[in-house]
């Protein structure tokens, strides 16, 4: 008989309970890479696969509020998943790494538009990492494998600066793996080769950087301005918006690529070894 046991982290003031695995879908050929929650409190999760090597089973599953599968799709749209991220009417918006492309998919998986071209390096991503949708409207990108710059885009579509170069001083970067816009006006950059955050104003001006973790991978930011960040040590550490740590806790196994909040306070982690969805169930003061 396997014994239980009850997990709890704090992160500051706040404890969780940990819930793994969460949710179950239909036998697929990838692993978890990153997950995001809809107004719903829909829960999608993406999964990453090899295109040249694997079958086109869906990359995208979702799954209602308590873990139950609702839908799949995606299989025959995005070769390379990374990252994702829901827009402010529900639209589901994916990071196609290794084709380039930024792509927005409805809640049901049908293909509504795109940035840069399919296929078609520095046109302007080479390898993009993630996306995130601004409460001031415009999208910023994180790009990323091939290149060491963060493109902000308007609204429409319409490309309206690029900004960072190759180095380790601010404003630099070599591996750009993750973004984050806050309501205040701040766009957070987790630069995943110097183990640290750079954040900056909509037009790239450096503000700050958040230093002391190991390898960050994942950063999501909640309605009070506070930034959730993961790394590899591993670990799930909580920023205030002033910079403090507040908090750091280790609610995964091996590290999460991804995550994402819900407006009840709860946190849920994109696990890639093993392959699962982990959830920080907030404890009730």
């Amino acid at each position: 008989m396997v014994a239980s046991h009850d997990l709890i982290v704090a992160l500051g003031d706040t404890r969780y309970r940990i819930e793994r695995p969460f949710g179950t879908w239909p036998k697929n050929a990838g692993f978890v890479t990153d997950v995001t929650v809809d107004a719903r409190d829909h829960v999608f999760v993406m999964l990453r696969h090899d295109s040249q090597t694997q079958p086109d089973d869906p990359r995208v599953i979702e799954l209602a509020p308590d873990g139950s599968y609702l839908n799949g799709w995606g299989g025959a749209d995005i070769a390379d998943s990374h990252m994702m991220t829901v827009d402010p009417q529900g639209n589901i918006i994916v990071v196609d790494r290794d084709m380039h492309e930024v792509i927005w998919f409805s809640p049901n998986g049908d293909r509504l538009g795109q940035l840069g071209t399919r296929g078609q390096p520095r046109t302007p991503f080479n390898h993009p990492t993630d996306v995130s949708v601004s409460a001031w409207g415009d999208i910023y990108v994180s790009d990323g494998y091939g290149a060491p710059h963060v493109h902000r885009f308007s609204a429409d579509g319409a490309h309206l600066q690029t900004w960072g170069s190759h180095g380790a001083e601010d404003g630099q970067f070599v591996w750009p793996h993750a973004i984050w816009t806050f309501a205040d006006g701040r766009v957070a950059v987790v630069d995943r080769t110097w183990n640290r955050v750079q954040v900056f104003d909509g037009e790239g001006k450096h503000l700050q950087t958040w230093g002391d973790f190991y390898q960050p991978v994942g950063i999501w930011g909640d309605a009070e301005g506070r930034a959730y960040v993961t790394d590899m040590v591993p670990s799930l550490t909580l920023i205030g918006p002033d910079g403090a740590r507040l908090g750091r806790c280790r609610p995964m196994l091996n590290g999460a690529h991804g995550l994402f909040g819900t407006s009840t306070g709860d946190i849920y982690l994109a696990e890639g070894n093993p392959s699962r969805i982990s959830v920080l169930r907030r404890i009730a003061e």
